[in-house]
């Protein structure tokens, strides 16, 4: 199975890969930790320590048409936390 792997660049994320080492990304569902460890390992060229998920549902939408009220949900994702070894670092600046 593929693993899709999104870097998620907020400034939260951004100051704790400064700090603490640690990226987020938005993986598939599916994935599990040591899927996720070694697609990390094999896009960025690092060493990574410690891998943490969170599974999040979607939001709930609705809005009103002419044949009345839609809901739904948006899709769930899963987030993935990775932390790497000392020195190692994650530019994903560097292909723009």
């Amino acid at each position: 199975m593929d693993i899709i792997i999104k870097p998620v660049l907020t400034e939260k994320m951004t100051i704790q890969g400064e700090k603490l080492n640690r990226y987020g990304f938005i993986v598939d569902v599916r994935a599990n930790k040591l899927q996720i460890r070694n697609a990390v390992e094999q896009m960025y060229n690092v060493v990574v320590t410690d891998v943490n998920t969170v599974n999040y549902m979607g939001k709930l939408k609705s809005r009103y048409t002419k044949a009345g009220l839609l809901e739904g949900r948006a899709n769930n994702f899963k987030k993935a936390i990775v932390t790497l070894k000392d020195g190692d670092k994650i530019d994903f600046y560097s292909n723009i």
